[in-house]
């Protein structure tokens, strides 16, 4: 695979020109069309007697999230409007006649629709982007400079840059093209709460790309400064306390709406953070379904003003993920209940994150993010202009799926069948342009000697040895490394992965590599050598969390294991 570290220009360097500045500009009109819409859907999907009860149902969770879950972030008129509310519908609506009743139900729905539609759309402010961009290039590009050489001598070197550590493969010119085109949707893998920075600062510095629209959970605007930048650069809020069908739904018109005025959006479809450690093998399919409305209600319009909506996937692959134990443990506690004690989540400090940085450059690691082939709604490939092909090379217009007797016409049926395909074309795209790296393939290949070699023991059985006890032969990890290769080779051939230059080094240099990259950060390193030159590990519930990024593509089952053993300390 080339190793290409092209750095393009804007596609439109006017920040002015960016669709998400457009529709910040027209902030308060689509707060309101957000709201109208929310509220005719509503009512159209259900009964008069319906929309009460869940107006009801909203007031009762809504108390129970204020007394149970309050944020520093929350209005301070919270329970003012929500005891306003909750008056008015005894007074306005329990009490009336059924076609008052119906009408002040209508006029207690919108006001809170509205209230969640004014909190969740976010701004974009050129000036804040700026400074943001400007800090955050000079930040990292002074602490690369600095880590690289371990000396804080070089904090004003600039010999090193952030961009060398970034490496974005893939269909990066397809997707500038497409930007002109149609609404880009990109559908990012989710490991760590580093996500979203660095995709967004490598589709603006490195691709060229305008900025993306993002959500961005509502703890984050609990601090001053978070929330100061977080409300100026696109994010829009999400609170996801909220459960409540209003909330949820007026979520989804928002995104649906943002995407149909061609503001380019950003979501995770997997939802959160990857627990495991494993490629997402299912999306959430809410607001994954916004992209396939949004498509439907642009077929609607006149030929002229038509345009399509372009879906691309992206996959992040770390040498190693900062909140690796946390996540790891988050998820051993879920599948094992009572094996298992929730750990705290500390990835987030300031402290941690500036840590992580100076190990990630000094060691010179690198971040990759491969960009999928740009897709349909419908999951089919498209080329740098937007045209469609099916499975057999065919030309197909995508309007026509969302058509009866000639016209386009909304068919919820329909339109869940299409989100439901489209999520498992997702899916199977992280899989095919997963990129396999040196630490992936070590932590697999370890961590299945471990698992054979017990292979009497559960999973959690296997979590309770003590890695103290044991080590990795050299030439037992070599050898089973070697045939991976050869695996991992004829897979890349059959377009089922992709792999890293690392990969193709000769084995021992692969192992050395693998091995020195999941050091690099863990207090308690998941692969070391020790002081005999012994590969070791010092948590296998790390090491676990490592080799699950190829736990789902069967490898176990094409390689006999049984014959590479683990070592006992003597």
């Amino acid at each position: 695979m080339e190793d290409k570290r092209k750095i393009y220009p804007q596609v439109y360097p006017d920040l002015q020109d960016w669709p998400i500045y457009k529709l910040s500009e027209d902030r308060e009109n689509f707060v309101k069309e957000t709201t109208q819409y929310t509220l005719n859907k509503i009512l159209r999907k259900q009964s008069e007697d319906e929309v009460a009860d869940t107006i009801a149902k909203t007031i009762y969770r809504e108390r129970i999230r204020m007394k149970e879950e309050p944020w520093k972030v929350d209005p301070p008129d919270e329970s003012t409007f929500w005891r306003k509310v909750r008056k008015n519908l005894i007074r306005e609506s329990l009490d009336k006649d059924k076609e008052a009743s119906h009408k002040a139900n209508e006029i207690i729905l919108e006001d809170i629709i509205g209230r969640y539609s004014e909190e969740i759309v976010g701004t974009f402010n050129i000036p804040t982007f700026k400074f943001a961009r400007r800090f955050l290039t000079m930040f990292f590009n002074r602490l690369l400079n600095t880590a690289a050489s371990r000396n804080a001598k070089r904090l004003f070197n600039r010999r090193h840059h952030l961009y060398e550590r970034l490496k974005v493969k893939g269909a990066s010119e397809e997707v500038r093209s497409l930007m002109k085109k149609g609404e880009v949707v990109l559908v990012p893998t989710h490991f760590s709460n580093l996500d979203s920075i660095l995709i967004g600062y490598a589709m603006d510095a490195i691709v060229g790309l305008p900025g993306f629209m993002y959500g961005a959970g509502l703890n984050l605007y609990n601090t001053g400064y978070t929330a100061y930048f977080m409300n100026r650069l696109g994010a829009y809020r999400v609170d996801r306390r909220k459960k409540n069908p209003i909330y949820l739904e007026t979520l989804k018109s928002m995104s649906k709406l943002s995407i149909e005025r061609g503001t380019n959006t950003l979501f995770f479809p997997g939802g959160t953070r990857s627990r495991s450690g494993a490629l997402e093998t299912k999306c959430k399919l809410g607001l994954l379904g916004t992209v396939i409305e949004a498509q439907r209600s642009l077929c609607a319009k006149p030929a002229a003003e038509r345009k399509k909506v372009f879906v691309v996937p992206l996959v992040l692959s770390y040498p190693f993920v900062l909140e690796a134990p946390f996540l790891i443990e988050q998820h051993l506690k879920f599948v094992g209940k009572e094996h298992y004690i929730k750990a705290r989540d500390e990835s987030v400090s300031a402290r941690k994150l500036l840590k992580f940085a100076w190990r990630f450059f000094s060691e010179w690691n690198d971040i990759t993010l491969s960009m999928g082939r740009p897709m349909d709604v419908l999951g089919n490939f498209v080329d740098a202009e937007g045209r469609s092909f099916d499975q057999h090379g065919n030309e197909i217009d995508v309007a026509e799926y969302f058509m009866s007797n000639g016209e386009v016409d909304r068919d919820y049926q329909r339109e869940w069948e299409y989100t439901k395909m489209l999520g498992e074309k997702i899916v199977d795209r992280y899989h095919k342009e997963n990129i396999v790296l040196s630490s992936h393939l070590l932590a697999y290949t370890a961590f299945n000697i471990i698992r054979n070699h017990y292979n009497d023991l559960d999973i959690f059985g296997v979590l309770r040895l003590p890695p103290g006890d044991y080590y990795f032969p050299e030439e037992t990890i070599c050898a089973a490394v070697s045939k991976m290769q050869e695996i991992l080779f004829e897979m890349e051939r059959n377009g089922q992965i992709k792999l890293s230059e690392e990969i193709r080094m000769p084995v021992e240099e692969l192992v050395k590599d693998g091995v020195n990259r999941l050091g690099t950060f863990h207090a308690l390193e998941p692969l070391k050598f020790d002081r005999k030159g012994r590969i070791v590990s010092q948590d296998f519930k790390v090491l676990y969390f490592y080799h699950n990024r190829l736990e789902n593509y069967g490898l176990d089952k094409k390689l006999s294991w049984n014959k590479f053993k683990l070592a006992e300390m003597s």
